[in-house]
């Protein structure tokens, strides 16, 4: 048996939750009224499986940057599903309880995708990496009120 040095896509616990994510959405999509196959549904269905394809796309690419592009894709992909299933619970094709519980789900794979990122960035030279990772809270209105670190400062 040969080991191995890098990891398959289908390695990674992100992506697995993403796919069965995927599968749930494409089920829970399907009880929609038929208006919707071709709109929200199709949407729906559609961002929810980028998420994954999206990394599987860049898992073998050589280049650290490009694959950190894709872990940066599949976290939008994820967000982009969370607003689909946000207009399904506004036009009551899913119950906040649902809706709820997907988006929960799906801001635990962007936190994966988040830790993703760093251990790919960290990877880079420290003078070429595009974030900085220790970087202090911005402060937003009042002493108490934080933005999660990469947000920008609004001056007036």
């Amino acid at each position: 048996m040969t080991t191995k040095n890098y990891l398959e896509v289908e390695d990674l616990e992100v992506y697995k939750k993403l796919c069965r994510l995927h599968i749930e959405v494409c089920d829970l999509t399907h009880t929609w009224p038929q208006e919707e196959k071709y709109e929200l549904g199709s949407q729906a269905r559609r961002s929810s499986n980028s998420a994954p394809a999206q990394l599987a796309e860049k898992n073998d690419d050589r280049h650290i940057r490009n694959k950190i592009e894709g872990v940066n894709r599949s976290r939008g992909e994820a967000v982009e599903t969370i607003h689909h299933l946000f207009m399904a619970k506004l036009k009551e094709y899913i119950s906040e309880e649902v809706y709820l519980k997907f988006r929960g789900r799906y801001k635990e794979c962007i936190r994966m995708l988040n830790g993703l990122e760093k251990a790919l960035e960290r990877k880079i030279p420290k003078r070429e990496q595009r974030w900085q990772i220790e970087e202090e809270p911005a402060m937003f209105g009042s002493s108490d009120e934080r933005l999660p670190h990469g947000w920008p400062v609004v001056t007036e």
